[in-house]
């Protein structure tokens, strides 16, 4: 255990902000919106933060407000508050980045700033917002596939983990990944796959094989997103995004797979 000093930790980190999540989504539509919407605030506040020790100035404030109102009208637009017509509202308010660099003196690198404002933005609101089509899949509040997507998310998570401990050898990236081997790849995929023809049986917002086929997403597209924030890390030159979750660092640590499987789950729902 001594070799692992993280495990428990993690462990106990998991099974809390884990109980927080579903026990949220089985409440409402209300518990959906108040806890994604504060876990997406608080990630691209991360992402930003993270800039700023670089000596990048992106606009903060005005990136989570935009990030805010991204989620809360796609909300209101997917639970048929609000028409399409209203994400309009957006464009000229993510416009105001331009105008107040404009009168930033300080700011030596000012398109720079505007670049990782608008990155921040794609990289994580939007994902978060399009969690909002995966609640309201159906036309209403359902939490099934949101949740069968976290579960298999956490199943690859942990399957990994405990098989690249295992049976690790051949490495996956080393390059920006050293610890991440293709058996543990291997065993997160296969873990994801047995979890999803588990939830094919609960769960019947969609049928097995779509969940398997969701589940194949989220091992490629995770897998992926875990390799981007490590590149992303990397090249900052740190080793966790953040401390608040202990055993698994900040909220890009612990979202990065959702980041980049969530679009492409999206995608596959409406599309196939």
């Amino acid at each position: 255990m001594s070799k692992y000093p993280d495990l428990i930790p993690r462990f106990f980190s998991a099974i809390i902000g884990g109980m927080i999540i579903i026990l949220s989504l089985l409440w409402s539509e209300w518990g959906f919106f108040a806890v994604f919407l504060s876990i997406s605030c608080l990630t691209i506040w991360e992402f930003y933060r993270l800039m700023r020790l670089q000596s990048y100035l992106p606009i903060r404030f005005l990136g989570v407000t935009i990030g805010a109102l991204l989620f809360t009208i796609t909300f209101f637009i997917e639970s048929d508050f609000l028409s399409n017509q209203h994400y309009v509202m957006l464009f000229p308010l993510a416009s105001f980045v331009f105008l107040i660099k404009l009168y930033k003196k300080s700011d030596v690198h000012p398109f720079i700033n505007i670049a990782l404002f608008y990155l921040g933005i794609m990289y994580v609101a939007v994902p978060f917002a399009l969690t909002n089509l995966l609640v309201f899949h159906s036309g209403e509040y359902s939490y099934e596939i949101i949740l069968g997507l976290l579960f298999l998310t956490w199943a690859n998570d942990v399957g990994a983990y405990f098989t690249g401990i295992l049976f690790g050898r051949t490495k996956l990236f080393e390059r920006i990944s050293p610890k991440k081997s293709w058996e543990g790849s291997i065993g997160g995929a296969a873990t994801a796959v047995l979890v999803a023809i588990v939830i094919g049986f609960y769960f019947t917002g969609l049928n097995e094989i779509e969940w398997i086929s969701v589940a194949i997403i989220v091992v490629i597209a995770g897998t992926y997103g875990d390799l981007v924030e490590s590149h992303f890390k990397r090249s900052i030159q740190i080793k966790d995004s953040g401390t608040i979750i202990p055993g698994h660092g900040g909220f890009l640590d612990r979202f990065d797979s959702l980041l980049i499987a969530v679009p492409f789950v999206v995608v596959f729902l409406k599309l196939f």
